[in-house]
């Protein structure tokens, strides 16, 4: 009987230990709650979603396409613009399709691959937007500051290389995001209190040390946001003395105008993403669907009205989409 009993005792952790490493190998499915503590209202939630969604995706392919025929504005800042435009519609696409679904039709269920597919391609296209807009700044600077060499600066290709570098910055930083959690293991808790697969929210499911987890997603964040944030304010302030010394208040207001729809994108850009960022790290005081609708906006809100802010505020834009939409007889 004790031989029997110890047998019993010793075979639970193994069996334990064996259910777990099945579970990892099988790479399970996570189960998304969409916005913890709304349940009720969330079909409510997807309503504005969809049209910010859908904003995002019509005033993107709008902007891309308007570029893209027209030689005209083939030059350094509508240039970038399209990257932005492109940038924004995967950001939205990798984020909206999922999050709707969940909200809408209770589809809760997404794959292992999937959601760590879903959570690179969105924490990779966030860093490449970021970097977009520390070359847009660039322009900004070389176009005030140094007016007569903007074109042979800022030729196709140092434009080219750029935007390779974006790419390439982005792809190599989050790369080790799905790599890193890899490695972890995920004993029973499968549900992600999220409406996407967010970094970490998925590291905090583990039963496993997550400290490099942890240290590399913060550095990540660091790193880019710091490094860019910097950048861009370093052009700025060489824009603004350049600015003040120009004679005239017509002329100043003039250069100024030239920046206002890239400093409105970076509001919309910079401010819902480090609000997201310090809730989600040392708010604790915060409700968690605050900080989801936060986070959900925050991929959602600057796709959408980049398209309008550009639109509104750069003339060439605005007149080419007037007359692609006369041309078709909608207005």
């Amino acid at each position: 009987m004790i031989f029997v009993s110890f047998l019993s005792s010793f075979s639970k952790p193994l069996t334990m230990v064996l259910s777990n490493s099945s579970w990892r190998l099988q790479q399970p499915s996570f189960f998304l709650m969409g916005i913890p503590g709304l349940e009720e209202s969330q079909h409510w939630i997807a309503m504005p979603l969809s049209v910010l969604y859908l904003f995002a995706v019509m005033g993107n392919v709008t902007i891309i396409f308007i570029i893209w025929t027209d030689p005209s504005l083939h030059q350094p800042m509508y240039l970038f613009l399209a990257m932005l435009s492109g940038i924004d519609l995967v950001l939205a696409s990798s984020t909206a399709p999922k999050t709707l679904a969940v909200l809408l039709v209770h589809a809760h269920e997404i794959g292992y691959t999937v959601c760590l597919t879903q959570m690179f391609f969105i924490h990779a296209f966030s860093s490449m937007e970021s970097g977009v807009l520390v070359a847009m700044a660039l322009d900004r600077y070389v176009a005030i500051c140094h007016p007569l060499h903007h074109s042979t600066i800022l030729h196709p290709g140092i434009i080219g290389r750029i935007g390779m570098a974006v790419l390439v910055r982005g792809l190599l930083l989050l790369l080790p995001f799905p790599i890193l959690l890899q490695r972890l293991i995920f004993c029973q808790a499968t549900v992600i209190g999220h409406a996407y697969c967010e970094h970490m929210a998925v590291v905090k499911l583990a039963c496993s040390e997550t400290t490099v987890n942890r240290a590399y997603g913060l550095a990540v964040a660091l790193l880019v946001v710091g490094l860019d944030v910097v950048a861009i304010g370093i052009s700025y302030a060489f824009i603004l003395q350049t600015v003040l010394k120009v004679p005239g208040g017509e002329a100043r207001l003039k250069a100024f105008s030239t920046c206002g729809s890239h400093i409105c994108v970076i509001l919309i850009f910079y401010v819902p993403g480090m609000f997201s960022f310090l809730t989600h790290r040392f708010g604790h005081h915060v409700p968690h669907h605050v900080h989801v609708l936060l986070a959900t906006l925050y991929l959602l809100v600057p796709p959408a009205l980049n398209p309008l802010v550009y639109g509104v505020k750069t003339q060439q834009i605005r007149q080419r989409v007037l007359r692609v939409f006369s041309l078709k007889g909608w207005i």
